[in-house]
Order: C-alpha cells, then structure tokens, then sequence
C-alpha cells in the first residue's frame, strides 16, 4: 500500500512539474500581432526576418503594440510615406550638391518621382488607417519601383542610402497589405 501511494504521489508531482513547465513555455512563446503577420509573409518575398526588423527598426517604438492585423498594416504604410519622405528629403539634397554635374538630370528626375509619390503615400497611409485597402495597396505597390527608376536614372551617381531603405520599406509594406483579406 505505501509503494502504491508513493507511485502516486510521484505521478501527481510529475503531471504538476509537466503542466507548470508548460505554462511557463506558453508565456515566454507569447507572439503579437507584428509577429504574426511577418510570419505569414513568404508568399509575398519578405521573410519575417525582413519584415520584422523593417516595421521594428527601432526597439523602443510601440510596434510590436500593434493589437491587429490592421494595425499592423497602418503602421507598415506610415513608414512607408515616412521613409518615401525621408528619400526625397535627401535625394533633394543629393541634386542641389550635384547641380553642375553630370548626374543632377537623374538626380532631378528621381526627385520628381518621390515629389509625386510622397503626397499619394501620405494619403495611402490615411485610407490603410481608415480600413481602405484598394487603392492604397496599389499605390504602395507602384512605390517600390520608385526606388529601383531612381537607381537607373541616377546614371551612376551615389544615391542617398534612404533610396534603398526607401525600397525594401515599400516592398515590405506591400506585402503586408497583400496579405490581408479583401473583407478589411
């Protein structure tokens, strides 16, 4: 009889170290919203990686805050008009620096790109906040070759690096807005 209770009392501390350990597992595992929708991302060519550190450049930010997809999805498009501000800002610079060389005409036209483009993120950012994706999604989409035109039309010349940071913030951003459902 005292082996059987030992055996017992054995197996119940085995079933309660078990379900402690994964409780504990359970927290630590806890993933948001961010990391969800990054993770649902290689059909789109952005691995979670990518989209992660895209959307979370900076560690004291709020954007592993996000509460939902489409909170995810509206903080992708506000970085995106923020970093097409930010590429424009510069290339601006880059052309009046260049203004006598050779590569100020591709410096100027790349800055007419951004010009045009920068107003329409903004307003894709608005919609993607207000829960309207079509249109929005297209002109995010037409704002990645933004960043690959101004390298061919830059004729050699440097760009700034916000050009290309620029790109992968707008591919990442589509992809995020690919994914959602057409029901957002």
């Amino acid at each position: 009889m005292a082996v059987s209770s030992l055996i017992i009392t054995l197996s119940l501390l085995f079933v309660a170290a078990t379900c402690t350990a994964g409780a504990v597992g359970a927290a630590a595992t806890t993933t948001t919203a961010l990391d969800d929708v990054c993770g649902a991302l290689g059909e789109f060519y952005v691995t979670p990686e990518l989209c992660a550190s895209a959307l979370c450049y900076d560690p004291s930010s709020p954007c592993r805050a996000a509460r939902d997809a489409p909170a995810v999805a509206a903080l992708a498009a506000r970085l995106a008009a923020a970093n097409a501000t930010a590429a424009r800002d510069r290339v601006e610079a880059a052309a009046a620096a260049a203004s006598s060389s050779a590569a100020a005409p591709g410096l100027r036209a790349c800055l007419q790109l951004y010009g045009g483009l920068v107003p329409a993120l903004e307003w894709a950012a608005g919609s993607v906040a207000a829960g309207r994706l079509p249109g929005a999604r297209e002109v995010i989409q037409a704002g990645q070759y933004v960043a690959v035109g101004c390298g061919g039309m830059a004729g050699g010349a440097a760009l700034p690096r916000e050009n290309d940071a620029f790109g992968t913030m707008a591919l990442v951003a589509y992809a995020v807005l690919a994914s959602m459902s057409k029901g957002y």
